[in-house]
């Protein structure tokens, strides 16, 4: 019988902490953040674990040689199980998004379950995979930005994506190791990626209605508002540009699967940066704490 254990490492269930930070800053990013965000990451972490049951069942033949320990090829989870949990989890976050969001949401997580599908049947191997990939990401903050105007999480969509390009061109490489310049590429798009989450046009807020005595501005909040996204940013490159900096220094398969990890564990530091800086500080911080609890819980059970 298929155990819950089994089932959490098919799904890779700790990686799944690195999905509500891109809901979070995509509500962000348009000014609807709220109880629907919750719901709206609910349905994204169902889609999320459907992706990577689908992704073990896609590859159930090359894991039999290259990851004979996976659930699949070692015989604790069978074939059909596995397409089952990933279709179940596909229909059952398709059918949250819509009971939260409606219409607005079901425009979104209605492609993005086609695009992980498609990633993981067809285009995982080819050369557009990373592209896919980093699309799967992009929608997902819009998904959170659906009860708003979505356009307007548009730059925090590419931003994630482009993180989500270098871990997926670098998680090629997890088993035959990498020559050193794609390292040097990755860690050179993480640098800009960081400096794109602390640049990003602020969210406008709604001209408030005139008072007749409005409170003097507190310059040290404003300070903390301000420096509060550059950390965050310098947490993210610290933790997953060091990971890269050490593959390119010694490109083994083992390190190359650290600074894969790095990056999946690492991102709520980055949704946490673009949190902050559309102006949820607060919020940006508490995301961010999701990268050290998914760092302890990958020792356990592997995100990549």
């Amino acid at each position: 019988m298929t155990s819950l254990a089994d089932l959490a490492e098919l799904v890779r269930a700790p990686a799944a902490l690195s999905v509500p930070g891109d809901l979070v800053a995509g509500a962000a990013a348009v000014g609807v953040l709220g109880p629907r965000t919750a719901g709206l990451a609910g349905a994204s972490v169902l889609l999320y674990w459907a992706g990577m049951a689908a992704n073990d069942w896609a590859d159930r033949g090359l894991d039999a040689e290259e990851r004979p320990e996976r659930p699949i090829p070692s015989g604790r989870i069978s074939p059909a199980a596995a397409a089952g949990v990933a279709a179940g989890l596909t229909a059952a976050g398709l059918g949250l998004a819509a009971a939260v969001g409606g219409r607005r949401a079901v425009a979104v997580a209605l492609p993005l379950a086609a695009t992980i599908w498609g990633y993981d049947l067809a285009a995982k191997n080819t050369a557009a995979g990373p592209a896919v990939m980093a699309a799967c990401r992009g929608l997902d903050v819009l998904l959170g930005a659906s009860p708003g105007r979505p356009v307007r999480a548009l730059p925090a969509a590419l931003t994630v994506a482009a993180h989500t390009w270098t871990v997926t061109a670098l998680s090629r490489r997890e088993v035959s190791g990498a020559d050193a310049a794609l390292p040097r590429r990755t860690l050179a798009g993480t640098a800009l990626v960081a400096l794109a989450a602390t640049t990003l046009p602020r969210r406008a807020a709604a001209s408030p209605r005139p008072r007749a005595a409005e409170p003097a501005p507190r310059p040290l909040a404003g300070m903390v508002a301000a420096a509060l996204p550059v950390g965050l940013a310098g947490w993210y490159v610290a933790r997953y540009g060091g990971a890269q900096a050490r593959v390119a220094a010694e490109p083994t398969a083992g390190r190359v699967r650290a600074a894969v990890g790095a990056g999946i564990t690492g991102l709520p530091s980055l949704q946490g940066a673009l949190t902050a800086r559309a102006g949820a500080g607060l919020v940006g911080a508490l995301v961010a704490l999701a990268a050290p609890l998914g760092g302890r819980l990958a020792r356990k059970l592997s995100p990549t």
